[in-house]
């Protein structure tokens, strides 16, 4: 629920334009606004010393967060005085709880910050390297390693741990490559578990299949972040969280940010969570879970927090309140500095401009403003960070539901416009403020063009593979216990369950996938031996106060999936049976294999997996 547009101007709206980001913490109420009233906002005019953004832009978040069935948006934009003091405004529109009254979003209500989380990580290797040169840090480096840099080679720091698939890739790969995201391992999200610990998810990397050679192509991965907090851990002699929160957390009065959802949730402060489509569901992480995916995205915090920080990075590093240098140059510039081409060609996204990603940050051009910018995705939150400091202005976005980056994008964007007064290509009053991002997608319908070679039955059973596991699939025939579970799982959640039972669409196969996002997987039957993978968290007891079961789907996109081999057998029970499937989750980094293998190299071999049957 939203507030109406003229309820906007009210209570939920608090614009402060100073806060005391010292040692000392101030309660909003004992703040001194200088300026205009932090009851009563005014619109009208755009310097420094008024609010930055207009009353039109808040009716604007304030619409397409109801178009777009988001429960909560709380956003803060910051711009720094002549005296190089932030000037910060709120906004909080719509609902924090699902047993709040719907107006109870404020700008200290805490959001999982996802992605947002890798500034984080990149800059506090920044601040460990700075450390070791200044000898502030003693911890003894392994033999041979005389210095630690953003060149350092990842096998030299961890000669017993690191190990991937590919030997010139293991040798050579550096701080600054695997931080880049161009280590050339691309995404394998689904390979870790809820229960992995950081040595299991470096273990297990050298079971995954490199695509792409050392510094070929930028392909994002939150292992690596795993890894760089790992690293930090190991060469600050000290937890990875403890590190950020002296370092970063502390200095900028970050007073309720932190990365244990525990310690969030008993605050009091921290946001439910909703899907795409409305359904409520628990904060994602546990703290144990906290412990491992810290680095990536396990950043807890608010807007009220984090324009601290996007100030800082306005400020060049300096924090504005304080006057201290918390950020060297040095470190800031290796970070926010593109050294790898996201995309070299103009995207609908991004424009015309040539996007680059340093360590943590992306950069990229709008209408001729220099944007450092990074998004962030986990279930029940969409985020993002952005600040310009060419045009003196920074913005947090934090919504409290998934799947809206679109949404996100477009109040961005809109903000730069507003702030900026850039020109826009659509009047303020014809923009729409409905997106794609909120018509829910269950999956892409198919009509198969063959058969499978085999009767669905056989391709049911149990399979292995070295980078995701064990995986059992079951037919809607199977009679197991472990396959009366899942189906019954999956039969409650499924709305072609009413119409004629699980297979009303055609054949599929339906498993238990543990993965950090996912409980199940089902593949549904595309054509011939190939089927589709829908990755999925199912619900079949609901959860918050409804109780009606529901699912939370990742399609994949329309190439990925599941291809099985059938292999002829010889003998007294000659005929063919199931060898195993070839799964591709990331259909570039499949091509990209394929280039490199010799012809008629076979789909198992250049898969992102390989499952065989048991």
């Amino acid at each position: 629920m939203y507030l109406s547009s003229s309820a906007v101007n009210g209570a939920l709206l608090s614009i402060l334009a100073s806060l005391n980001w010292g040692a000392s913490v101030a309660r909003a109420s004992d703040v001194q606004v200088p300026l205009y009233s932090a009851q009563v906002p005014t619109y009208q005019a755009k310097s420094l010393g008024s609010t930055i953004l207009s009353s039109a832009f808040v009716n604007y978040v304030d619409e397409i967060g109801k178009n777009n069935s988001i429960p909560g948006i709380s956003l803060s934009a910051v711009r720094l005085d002549q005296d190089h003091k932030p000037l910060v405004q709120h906004i909080s529109l719509g609902r924090k709880t699902e047993d709040g009254g719907g107006y109870d979003l404020t700008p200290d209500t805490l959001f999982g910050l996802a992605s947002c989380s890798k500034a984080f990580l990149a800059t506090s290797f920044g601040l460990l390297i700075d450390d070791f040169a200044h000898g502030r840090n003693t911890t003894p480096l392994p033999p041979g390693v005389t210095r630690l840099d953003w060149d350092t080679k990842i096998l030299a720091l961890l000669p017993d741990e690191w190990l991937l698939d590919d030997e010139w890739t293991t040798l050579k790969a550096s701080v600054r490559d695997v931080l880049g995201h161009v280590s050339g391992l691309p995404r394998y999200d689904f390979s870790y578990k809820p229960w992995d610990t950081t040595s299991d998810l470096l273990a297990r990397m050298q079971n995954l299949r490199i695509a792409y050679e050392l510094r070929e192509k930028w392909s994002y991965n939150n292992q690596m972040y795993v890894l760089g907090a790992h690293l930090i851990a190991k060469y600050s002699n000290t937890t990875y969280q403890d590190f950020v929160r002296e370092h970063l957390f502390t200095p900028l009065n970050m007073s309720t940010t932190t990365y244990w959802p525990s310690e969030a949730l008993a605050s009091g402060k921290l946001s439910d969570a909703w899907t795409k489509n409305g359904r409520r569901i628990p904060f994602w992480f546990t703290d144990d879970i906290a412990r491992m995916n810290s680095g990536p995205g396990g950043v807890i915090s608010s807007a009220e927090d984090m324009v601290k920080w996007v100030a800082t990075w306005l400020n060049g590093g300096t924090n504005p309140i304080t006057g201290r240098q918390v950020i060297p140059q040095n470190v800031y510039s290796a970070v926010t500095t593109a050294q790898h081409v996201v995309f070299g060609a103009p995207t609908p996204e991004y424009g015309v401009g040539v996007v680059g990603y340093g360590m943590g940050w992306q950069r990229w051009t709008y209408k001729g403003i220099e944007v450092v910018e990074h998004g962030g995705a986990i279930p029940g939150f969409s985020t993002a960070t952005l600040f310009s400091p060419s045009s003196n202005f920074g913005l947090v976005v934090l919504a409290n539901a998934d799947g809206k980056a679109g949404v996100i994008d477009q109040i961005l964007t809109r903000a730069l416009d507003d702030a900026l007064t850039l020109p826009s290509a659509v009047p303020a009053d014809e923009r729409s403020t409905k997106t794609r991002t909120s018509d829910p997608v269950d999956h892409v319908p198919f009509t198969p063009t063959s058969v499978p070679s085999l009767d669905i039955e056989a391709y049911a059973g149990t399979y292995t593979s070295l980078g995701h596991g064990t995986l059992t699939l079951c037919s809607a025939k199977s009679t197991s216990h472990y396959c009366a579970g899942v189906l019954a799982d999956f039969a409650s959640t499924s709305s072609d369950a009413d119409s004629g039972g699980l297979d009303s669409d055609g054949p599929h196969l339906y498993g238990a996938f543990r993965s950090l996002w996912t409980t199940h997987i089902r593949l549904r039957h595309l054509s011939g031996d190939a089927f589709r993978a829908e990755y999925t968290a199912l619900f079949p007891h609901g959860y918050g106060r409804n109780a009606s079961a529901f699912k939370f789907v990742d399609v994949g996109s329309p190439r990925s999936g599941a291809t099985f081999e059938v292999a002829a057998v010889d003998g007294p029970e000659a005929g063919s049976k199931v060898a195993g499937f070839a799964l591709v989750i990331d259909e570039d980094a499949v091509a990209a294999r394929r280039r490199r293998a010799p012809e008629g190299t076979p789909l198992k071999d250049v898969a992102d997996d390989w499952f065989a049957k048991l």
